[in-house]
């Protein structure tokens, strides 16, 4: 038996043993739990559904524009697609047909022979130079004139 608090007298103890026989479920702890307790109110649950979507989406928009750049650009594209999907139903199916694609492509890869499998490579890192010479050139910077100059004074 609890103890009785003596502000509340028997209330206390009434709802802990209404609780227990209760067939609700206990509600979840840590992060799971903190967000149901947010998504408990009307008000809660729109701004929890607004700042994931603001932050899911930077993380995507973020992630494609670094895609085509050396790093982590696919890595963020999935994660704020895994942000956006624990508020949006299309975002999850979104994420998981990008993760089947991603794994029959890899399933694929490991098939092949050294001679595609090095054709790949060529053919990636010609584009990964072609978008760097096209972002440095909107920047001003030739980077093909530079090397020349760099060469033949040498």
């Amino acid at each position: 038996m609890q103890v009785q608090n003596s502000d509340t007298g028997d209330a206390d103890v009434v709802k802990d043993e209404a609780a227990a026989r209760s067939s609700m479920p206990a509600r979840r702890r840590g992060l799971h739990g903190w967000l149901d307790g947010i998504r408990a109110t009307r008000t809660g649950a729109l701004t929890l559904k607004i700042v994931v979507g603001l932050v899911g989406t930077v993380m995507v928009v973020g992630g494609l524009i670094m895609v085509p750049f050396p790093g982590p650009g696919w890595l963020v594209v999935f994660a704020g697609l895994a942000v956006l999907s624990t508020e949006f139903h299309w975002a999850r199916k979104l994420l998981e047909f990008g993760k089947r694609t991603l794994h029959a492509w890899t399933e694929w890869y490991k098939r092949q022979g050294w001679i595609v499998r090095i054709l790949v490579l060529i053919v990636t890192a010609a584009c990964a130079a072609v978008i760097v010479y096209a972002g440095l050139r909107t920047l001003g910077i030739d980077i093909i004139k530079l090397g020349l100059g760099f060469v033949q004074t040498r």
